[in-house]
């Protein structure tokens, strides 16, 4: 059975849906980067990036959802 990273590469080869989600998350995590390198944040950078944490932390929740049911449909199989 793999463990959790090598089910997270299956995944990013196999599932679209799941590769979108780790797309996405990437992309917030450049864009969460981009705001924290600015030296003097303005209340609105300070607003998106709290956005953008919330975001980022419902794509990781949907992408532990896919890894799970992928997990135990492992073990039940």
């Amino acid at each position: 059975m793999p463990n959790r990273d090598e089910l997270k590469e299956e995944l990013l080869r196999t599932d679209a849906d799941f590769r979108r989600l780790y797309d996405e998350h990437q992309d917030y995590e450049r864009r969460l980067h981009d705001l924290q390198e600015k030296p003097s944040p303005a209340e609105e950078d300070e607003a998106e990036e709290k956005r953008i944490k919330l975001h980022k932390l419902a794509l990781k929740d949907q992408m532990e959802a896919i890894l799970r049911t992928h997990q135990e449909s492992r073990v039940s199989a």
